[in-house]
């Protein structure tokens, strides 16, 4: 397998499309999603499913993973939220993506690829942002010593961005935001009222964009 593939974990949030966007500038994507409940009470499993429509990657993979329930919603609700810049919440949210880096390295070491993609975003404060990047150099040294992936790269484009600038992002590289998922509720639309909402929301008003999931309803 030529060395132009690249596996990106996407969970359907707003920084998966944006990842995932990024990522295929210079591969061709293999996409993985952690399923961790019923694709049907899944608002997030349906808007991955409409980024693979989108992006039409090399191979996508949904994985059985209910033991990071937790993670996979949090994950994808405070995908632009600030939350994850409190110091304990962050090393939670960093050990929580371990399994999920070493089944990415595992995909990468199958189809030979040449990067893993995070959609991992703290912001610039300066000791979540050095908390962050060290996560991210171990992730690289776990990959690349001991399982022999010494050209594997993780990456995270996102990681020092603010909410704002990852909708500027997505915007600059057609990321589809219209399928993304970033409410905490399993409703047909956002409740515009939960964390993962007002998030989302404020990321918008900053960057000075509309929100697609809101323009097409009026």
């Amino acid at each position: 397998m030529a060395k132009d593939l690249a596996i990106v974990l996407n969970n359907g949030s707003i920084n998966s499309a944006v990842a995932t966007a990024l990522a295929a500038q210079k591969f061709r994507p293999v996409l993985l999603y952690a399923e961790t409940a019923s694709p049907a009470l899944s608002r997030a499993r349906a808007a991955y499913d409409h980024q693979v429509a989108h992006f039409k990657p090399y191979r996508e993979h949904v994985l059985g993973m209910p033991f990071l329930a937790g993670v996979q919603q949090e994950a994808t609700s405070m995908s632009l939220a600030a939350d994850t810049r409190q110091g304990t919440m962050l090393a939670r949210h960093l050990a929580d993506l371990l399994p999920l880096v070493a089944t990415a390295g595992r995909f990468a070491a199958h189809y030979q690829a040449a990067a893993v993609y995070l959609g991992l975003r703290v912001g610039p404060a300066g000791d979540e942002m050095a908390q962050a990047s060290e996560y991210v150099q171990v992730f690289n040294e776990l990959l690349q010593l001991p399982c022999g992936q010494s050209d594997l790269e993780v990456v995270a484009p996102l990681l020092e961005l603010e909410g704002w600038q990852v909708i500027d992002v997505g915007f600059q590289v057609n990321a589809p935001l219209d399928r993304t998922w970033s409410c905490l509720e399993q409703t047909d639309d956002p409740c515009w009222s939960c964390r993962g909402c007002r998030a989302r929301e404020q990321a918008f008003v900053q960057s000075g964009k509309p929100d697609p999931l809101k323009a097409g309803r009026k």
